[in-house]
């Protein structure tokens, strides 16, 4: 069965040993990265279940700063939880700004790490789910045609046939044609059920 990943990426040999088998007597699957390269090399997909990278922030060559941001130009759904020394915490904040879930100052407490470690986790959870969702309701949508899609969008926004036929210069009963094909691509029974399938595919989908 698929469980959760998580990725321990630390230039310091020990103390990322150390971590891992703080993480897999906690029954966590955990695995090691020596730097940003050699994460960035081995290139792992994001687990169905899951996961989280522990990164340390400051690292010889590719920092954990910069591999944050190459991993969110990647569109990357991995959260990551920084690890900082003395005197980081600024660089920590702008790790935050940029989407990381927290940070930890070494040293840190086995128990705090490992809750911060599960909410990540859960985190990357429902980023899988909403993912999924997303691509589920494109796909549906999809399958409309471009004046399909058009008469769709005006019905999740409460037109009337009548106020559409207007928008879209075609006949009342044109726009019933087509809302009874958009509902029958779609599975949907109402405006309220399209204008959720929308926002699903797209939070912007419905916006003037």
């Amino acid at each position: 069965m698929p469980t959760p990943m998580i990725h321990v990426i630390d230039d310091e040999a020990p103390f990322r040993r150390s971590l891992l088998f703080l993480l897999e007597s906690a029954g966590w699957a955990a695995t090691g990265h020596e730097s940003a390269e050699a994460f960035l090399e081995a290139a792992p997909e994001f687990p169905a279940m899951g996961g989280c990278l522990v990164l340390d922030i400051r690292m010889p060559r590719v920092s954990g700063l910069e591999l944050q941001r190459r991993l969110n130009a990647a569109g990357s759904a991995f959260p990551i939880i920084f690890m900082t020394g003395h005197g980081e915490v600024e660089l920590a904040v702008q790790a935050m700004k940029e989407g990381a879930v927290d940070f930890l100052q070494k040293p840190f407490k086995d128990q705090q790490f490992l809750d911060t470690v599960e909410r990540a986790v859960s985190i990357s959870v429902a980023r899988q789910t909403a993912h999924q969702r997303c691509q589920e309701a494109r796909q549906i949508l999809a399958k409309l045609s471009p004046r399909e899609t058009e008469v769709a969008r005006h019905l999740a926004q409460g037109l009337s046939n009548k106020e559409i036929g207007r928008e879209l210069n075609i006949s009342d009963n044109t726009v019933h044609v087509h809302r009874q094909h958009v509902m029958e691509k779609t599975g949907v029974s109402s405006a309220a059920e399209l204008a959720r399938l929308i926002l699903r595919a797209d939070p912007a989908g419905l916006d003037d």
